[in-house]
Parts: structure tokens; C-alpha cells; sequence
């Protein structure tokens, strides 16, 4: 799956007022931080993960190693924080026609 820009900007203003739901720890990408990603994924659909690592490109590695694990697609990254967004098997958010 593959956002449009159009689709992209209403996630980012659907995600301005998220919190993050997971934070990424000591420990870094774990089998236990994937999985509650993909649960929140499940959950909620649109969702902000907190990556707290200070090198840029260890930082940049861990987010695309979340996407490529949870199949989810990046909407956007602010600093630390990625918006990331995967329909759940019973989608409840409508995206904009392309």
C-alpha cells in the first residue's frame, strides 16, 4: 500500500493531537516493541512511535526497521517521534480519494 500526498497531509492532521503509544527503550527494537506496535496498529490505525535514540542514523535504521516489520507505511517523522499508519482487517479510518 502506498499513500498519496493528499492522503498523507489528512493523516498528519489526524495524528497532530496523538500521543505517542510506544516508546522505544534501553533495549531498542525488540520482538516485545514489535508486537505492541502491531496491536496498536490493530487498535488504532494511525499511531506515533517514540524512537529516544540520539544518533540520526541508528535512529533512521530502528524506524525503518519498524516499518519493515509491522508492513506499516510512514506517514511522517518529527525528531524522535514516527507517524506510522496500516488499515486494521476492519478499517474504522476513511483515507481521501487519491
Amino acid at each position: 500500500m502506498s499513500l498519496t500526498n493528499k492522503q498523507k497531509q489528512f493523516l498528519k492532521g489526524e495524528a497532530h493531537p496523538l500521543k505517542p503509544v510506544v516508546l522505544l527503550g534501553a533495549n531498542g527494537l525488540t520482538e516485545g516493541v514489535v508486537a505492541e506496535i502491531e496491536q496498536a496498529l490493530e487498535d488504532h490505525e494511525l499511531i506515533k512511535v517514540k524512537v529516544p535514540e540520539e544518533e540520526r542514523e541508528l535512529r533512521q535504521q530502528m524506524m525503518a526497521a519498524i516499518v519493515r516489520e509491522t508492513g506499516a507505511e510512514q506517514v511522517q517523522v518529527i525528531g524522535k517521534t514516527q507517524i506510522l499508519f496500516r488499515p486494521a482487517k476492519e478499517p474504522r479510518m476513511r483515507l481521501p480519494r487519491a
